[in-house]
C-alpha cells in the first residue's frame, strides 16, 4: 500500500476515477437491490448513480488530456487511509435505513478524498476539477434531500416504510417470535416437571438449561433450512435461524433461571413470576407487529402456556 502523500497527481487521477466507477457501480447495486420493495427510493439512487457517471467522465478526459489513454488500475485498497466498506450491497434483501446510512458515509469519504486531493496538486487545470468535484460532492447530500423530496412524496415514502417495516417483522419479528414461544411455552413441561419430581432446584436447572440449549439448536436448524428467502422474501436464511435459534434459548432460559436459587420454594415462585412476564412479552409482540388483537393474542398464548405448565406440574408430581 502507498501512503496518499506520494501519489504523483497521474495517481490521483486515475485512483478518483477508480473511486467514482466504484461509487457508481454501488449506487446501481442499491438501485437494483431496492427495486422491487421501494421503487421511489431506486430512483433517487439511479439519479445518484448518473451524476457519479458525470464525474468519472470529466476525470476520464482531463486525464486523457494530460497522460494519455493507458489509466494505471488504482483503486483504494492501493492506499492508506480508505475505510473498509462493508459490502451490504450485496445482501438481499437490502434494508432501506442501511443503505441510505452508507450512502451518506460514502458521500462525506468522496469529498474528503477530493478535498486533500486538490491540496496535493499544483497542475491548476487538475487541481480546478478536483475542487470543483469537491464542491459538487460537499453539496451531494443536500441534492439527494431534494431527489428524495422530490421523489419520495409523503404518501409514497409512508408506503415505503410500510414496506421496511414488514421486511423487518418477515425477517426477524416473525422467526425470533416463533423462537420465543417455542422456548418459553415449550420448556415449561421438563422444567417443571424435573422440578416436582426431584424437590432440587439444581436438577431443574440442568433439566432447563438442556432443554433451552437444545431446542434453540433445533429451532434454529429448522427455520435456517425451511427456505431461502429468494421467493419468500424472508431474507437470508442463517440469519433467522441465529435470530428464531437464540430467542428460542432465551425463552427457555427464562425460567431456569431462578432455579439458581438454593431455595426451591422461592426458585419455583420465582419461576412462574418470570414465567408471567414471559407470556405477557409474547403477547404484546403478537399484538404490536402481527396485528393480532390483544385479547386474542393474550387468550392464545396464556392457555397454552398454562396448559403445558400444568402438564409439567402433573407428571412431575406423579
Amino acid at each position: 500500500m502507498k501512503n496518499f502523500n506520494e501519489l504523483t497527481e497521474r495517481e490521483i487521477l486515475a485512483l478518483a476515477i477508480s473511486l467514482e466507477e466504484e461509487d457508481e457501480r454501488v449506487y446501481a447495486d442499491f438501485a437494483e437491490g431496492l427495486r422491487r420493495d421501494f421503487p421511489a427510493s431506486t430512483a433517487v439512487f439511479e439519479e445518484m448513480r448518473k451524476e457519479e457517471s458525470g464525474h468519472r467522465r470529466r476525470l476520464i478526459e482531463l486525464y486523457q488530456e494530460k497522460f494519455g489513454e493507458h489509466i494505471p488500475l488504482i483503486r483504494r485498497q492501493d492506499v492508506r487511509g480508505f475505510v473498509t466498506r462493508r459490502p451490504v450491497w450485496l445482501v438481499r434483501p437490502l434494508g432501506l435505513d442501511t443503505v441510505r446510512k452508507n450512502a451518506a458515509a460514502m458521500e462525506v469519504e468522496t469529498r474528503r478524498f477530493y478535498e486533500r486531493a486538490s491540496a496535493q496538486t499544483k497542475d491548476a487545470s487538475i487541481r480546478q476539477l478536483l475542487d470543483d468535484l469537491a464542491q459538487e460532492e460537499r453539496v451531494h447530500e443536500d441534492r439527494a434531500e431534494e431527489l428524495e423530496a422530490e421523489k419520495l412524496r409523503p404518501d409514497v415514502k409512508a408506503k415505503e416504510e410500510e414496506a421496511n417495516r414488514r421486511l423487518f417483522v418477515l425477517q426477524i419479528v416473525q422467526p425470533g417470535l416463533a423462537g420465543l414461544m417455542d422456548g418459553s411455552v415449550s420448556t415449561l413441561a421438563p422444567v417443571f416437571a424435573a422440578a416436582f419430581a426431584t424437590k432440587s432446584s439444581h436438577d431443574a436447572f440442568t433439566v432447563g438449561l438442556a432443554a433451552s440449549v437444545g431446542a434453540g439448536i433445533s429451532m434454529g436448524f429448522a427455520e435456517a433450512l425451511s427456505d431461502d428467502g429468494a421467493l419468500t422474501g424472508r431474507g437470508h436464511p442463517w440469519i433467522r435461524g441465529v435470530v428464531c435459534g437464540l430467542m428460542t434459548t432465551l425463552g427457555g432460559i427464562g425460567h431456569t433461571l431462578p432455579f439458581l436459587i438454593p431455595s426451591f420454594h422461592a426458585a419455583f415462585l420465582a419461576a412462574v413470576v418470570v414465567v408471567i412476564f414471559e407470556l405477557a412479552a409474547i403477547t404484546w409482540i403478537r399484538q404490536h407487529y402481527m396485528d393480532t388483537p390483544i385479547l386474542s393474542a393474550a387468550f392464545q398464548v396464556i392457555v397454552g402456556g398454562v396448559l403445558v405448565f400444568i402438564t409439567g406440574v402433573l407428571i412431575g408430581s406423579a
